[in-house]
């Protein structure tokens, strides 16, 4: 289906929308400090929107989410990295449709709650979390130390969001959920395809290990397997009746079964 909607409408996505979230998070902050009320301006809420204040419905995707210089440097950095990332796999048609999910799902959400702010905060983490899955082996350095692997970092996220899902409320599910369904209908069919397999892969070490648990040769005298002894040779009678093996010490001394 993206690729029925590239070919149609591919000459329309927006070229470097990472950059254009970044730049617009950057002069965000720097405006806040400069006049503090002016944050207010942008952030979501359905209430000042039907008021008049149309432009809340795209400007509160550049709010930033610290008032901290050193963080939103440090958040801004990650951002452009695991953006410019998911441009560069999927082209900037199919990022555009990831991206502006996550916005129309959790626009929509705000409606129902109109007298209250929204965050764009899991908006962002979900372009994190679609990195993580692309890139689980990439390394950040914790305290700029500590090598990490970014599926620690994802994995820790989605329990946050677990923990928000189960003590937050009706308001919290609604926009985590918003925020991060762009990220199961891109890869939701990529991970039943995996445990799918890693299920079929299970069921055949198990069935591999019933088979080797399993004597091929047995002695129709001694009961000697090749399991008990794996030195032991084994031949087949070709005077008894059926296929039935024997020990060398049993091969010339049985009594043949008729049939």
């Amino acid at each position: 289906m993206l690729d029925k909607l590239e070919r149609r409408l591919g000459r329309y996505a927006l070229p470097h929308l990472t950059l254009l979230l970044v730049a617009g998070q950057a002069g965000a902050f720097v405006l806040g400090k400069a006049k503090p009320e002016f944050l207010g301006k942008l952030v979501l809420v359905t209430d000042r929107v039907l008021a008049g204040e149309v432009w809340r419905l795209v400007t509160w995707v550049f709010l930033p989410r610290t008032d901290s210089i050193f963080f939103i440097i440090f958040e801004l950095w990650l951002l452009f990295i695991f953006g410019r990332a998911l441009e560069a796999s999927w082209g900037n048609f199919r990022f555009n449709v990831f991206f502006l999910i996550g916005f129309l799902l959790t626009t929509a959400v705000s409606f129902a709650v109109p007298w209250a702010p929204i965050s764009n905060a899991f908006l962002m983490a979900s372009i994190f979390l679609a990195f993580a899955y692309l890139n689980p082996d990439f390394e950040l350095l914790l305290f700029f130390i500590l090598p990490v692997k970014i599926k620690w970092f994802a994995y820790l996220t989605w329990a946050a969001f677990a923990v928000f899902l189960v003590i937050g409320s009706w308001q919290d599910r609604a926009v985590i959920g918003a925020g991060v369904v762009n990220f199961f209908l891109f890869f939701g069919p990529d991970m039943w395809l995996r445990v799918r397999g890693a299920g079929r892969r299970t069921v055949k070490r198990q069935e591999a290990r019933v088979a080797a648990s399993k004597a091929t040769h047995r002695c129709e005298v001694c009961g000697v397997t090749d399991l008990d002894d794996p030195k032991m040779q084994f031949r087949y009678c070709t005077t008894c009746a059926g296929k039935r093996g024997y020990c060398t010490a049993h091969i010339k001394e049985h009594e043949h079964v008729r049939g």
